[in-house]
């Protein structure tokens, strides 16, 4: 594959997160719940959340904290791709390139909601000082399968409601997870050819000092092995003294 077609993979989850967040904007109302599989109480649903913080609902609580994520995105995106780029050029493997256009597809997504929505959906928190670089990331995806309340008797969590995987998340979120968790499972396979080279260029190495050993050794012996020859050119050395 040629280095745009994994930009072309990128701007595929971009298109397709854009359109769902877009979608959910336009078509739900905040807080709205529907149920795509499952029953009313468990299952896969859309639920319309606005989220000011980072992936799957973390937030960064602080006056500042909101434009510094911003920032680290945007630095983040034109990283990966440079990163991408380079290793494109280098001939790593084509899935370790596919999960990096993965991670940047959902990378240019986030930043796009923080950039943008601000000021295009008007959705950036009231006491933000800008809607620029405030806007809020649109999440939607609510996978509720089971819930209980801790028995009283439990230390620390008695009495507590527990729900199983509560985090709303979006497309963006979902393709950088998965471009990292691929890249974790499979990083001896993507990681080959590298550390074959390494390995042939060490043993190179440790052949060519085996080499230049061996000929320092062999040259030392003959000199051992002919201590005539020796003495002539000792002789030769000598200077002729004066009667």
């Amino acid at each position: 594959m040629k280095t745009y077609h994994y930009f072309l993979i990128a701007f595929l989850v971009i298109c397709i997160d854009q359109t769902s967040k877009l979608l959910v904007h336009h078509f739900m109302y905040l807080h709205e719940e529907i149920t795509v599989l499952g029953n009313e109480q468990y299952g896969f649903k859309l639920y319309y959340l606005l989220n000011p913080g980072m992936a799957f609902g973390l937030k960064w609580d602080n006056e500042f904290g909101k434009l510094a994520l911003t920032g680290f995105r945007i630095i983040a995106m034109f990283g990966i791709s440079y990163y991408l780029v380079s290793m494109a050029k280098q001939k790593a493997h084509k899935g370790f390139l596919i999960c990096m256009a993965l991670i940047l597809g959902g990378a240019v997504g986030n930043v796009i909601d923080s950039t943008f929505y601000g000021v295009f959906l008007n959705n950036a928190p009231a006491d933000s000082p800008t809607p620029w670089f405030h806007g809020q990331v649109i999440d939607m995806l609510f996978f509720k399968l089971f819930d209980f309340t801790w028995p009283e008797w439990m230390p620390l969590v008695g009495g507590d409601y527990f729900l199983f995987f509560g985090p709303v998340f979006n497309i963006a979120d979902s393709s950088i997870f998965i471009g990292v968790v691929i890249i974790l499972f499979r990083q001896k396979a993507f990681f080959k050819e590298t550390a074959e080279q390494e390995s042939v260029a060490q043993e190179t190495v440790q052949h060519e000092t085996a080499l230049e050993n061996s000929t320092q050794i062999n040259a030392e012996a003959n000199d051992v092995s002919n201590p005539e020859q020796a003495d002539n050119k000792g002789e030769e050395k000598q200077e002729p003294k004066a009667d």
